[in-house]
């Protein structure tokens, strides 16, 4: 299995399937996966065992430093971001500087590459931290993960480190207000005997009730396009994502289909 993690706390900028041109923002350790999922389909890996002696997360000052120069150069180049996005190896809103990161990000953002979007891919599991939350507002593009609205498959797909509830992650993602962007991957396959499927009726079903509860801005739609750590995962078919999305779209909600 091949995993692919990000070697700088500033990287890019990619070409990013949801995002156009997009520099990177990694809060986490370059030197292994540190989230609290562990997605049998993350292509960053599974996390590991035990926490490896010597792990950081970048110090706030250092994130504003090497944003900061990364900016200006692309300020001079004339070829400034599409996007600015937190993602990288793990989840970015595990950081305890995030807020303040994020306060730090839009001030940069402003001076240097004003109409660059400041997007967040996170998976949804500190939405109980009202800081957490109102940090994720402030950002042009909150994108929460939600794979499934079955608990027992978010179990099966996410690995979260504790139990999920599906009806608090529904109310949490409902206070939003529609100012949020939902990101599902969809991908079936087996997994340690166990099939792993959720684009059934029951599972589409139940997640589409979720969305329209939830009423986001946008839906964000894909399947894995690189290793995943479990290997008997599949994509899902062009098709069968373009049919996901139009179901959506006859709800009224925008849909983003990356293949």
């Amino acid at each position: 299995m091949s995993t692919f993690l990000f070697d700088q706390l500033v990287f890019g900028p990619v070409h990013s399937r949801r995002l156009g041109i997009s520099l990177g923002i990694n809060l986490l350790p370059i030197e292994s996966k540190y989230c609290n999922f562990n997605c049998i389909y993350c292509e960053c890996g599974w996390n590991a065992d035990k926490r490896p002696a010597g792990i950081h997360l970048p110090k706030r000052q250092d994130v504003y430093s090497a944003l900061e120069k990364k900016l200006t150069e692309m300020q001079s180049s004339g070829e400034l971001p599409d996007a600015i996005t937190f993602a990288g190896n793990g989840e970015p809103t595990i950081h305890p500087d995030f807020p303040e990161i994020i306060d730090d990000t839009i001030s940069l953002r402003n001076r240097y590459a004003p109409e660059s979007k400041i997007s967040v891919l996170t998976n949804a599991t500190m939405l109980h931290r009202n800081r957490i939350v109102e940090a994720l507002k402030k950002t042009d593009m909150p994108i929460l993960k939600l794979d499934s609205a079955i608990e027992s498959t978010i179990q099966l797909l996410n690995q979260p480190a504790g139990k999920i509830s599906i009806k608090k992650l529904i109310d949490q993602l409902k206070s939003f207000e529609g100012a949020c962007v939902i990101q599902t991957m969809f991908v079936h396959g087996m997994y340690e005997g166990k099939k792993v499927d959720n684009t059934t009726q029951e599972e589409l079903d139940a997640w589409e009730k979720t969305i329209l509860e939830i009423k986001p801005r946008q839906l964000m739609i894909y399947t894995i396009a690189r290793d995943t750590p479990a290997q008997s995962l599949q994509k899902v078919s062009e098709q069968t994502l373009k049919d996901i999305a139009l179901r959506m779209e006859k709800q009224g909600i925008p849909v983003h289909v990356s293949t």
